[in-house]
């Protein structure tokens, strides 16, 4: 497996993180499915999300994949939402958004990039 390949692979998972992201704001705006462009968009940016991850797990490992996919993920998610959806912020909870991030480089640790 060449270098592109795995950079490949890393630029699909971003790609899958940040569509997942916008389907999750676009899911909140979407106001239990009554505003139907957010309910559209959250459609597509899952769609695209998942097509993404299926490209990324191909030579990731799904372990490794699915933990930086859905701890970023949430990082993402919270981060967004304090600062635009007005999200009541605490030390608490940015301490645990804190241990997400180190779980995730954990990961990178005990079963590798690939």
């Amino acid at each position: 497996m060449n270098s592109l390949t795995i950079i490949n692979s890393w630029l699909m998972l971003m790609l899958a993180i940040i569509f997942g992201v916008m389907g999750t704001i676009s899911m909140k705006l979407s106001h239990g499915f009554h505003v139907r462009k957010h309910l559209w968009g959250m459609v597509i940016f899952y769609v695209l999300s998942f097509i993404a991850l299926t490209f990324a797990i191909k030579y990731i490992q799904l372990s490794v994949v699915y933990a930086v996919w859905s701890g970023l993920g949430t990082v993402l998610v919270s981060a967004v939402s304090m600062m635009y959806l007005r999200e009541r912020v605490s030390r608490k909870k940015i301490f645990f958004l804190f241990l997400i991030i180190i779980g995730v480089i954990g990961m990178h640790y005990t079963n590798g990039f690939i």
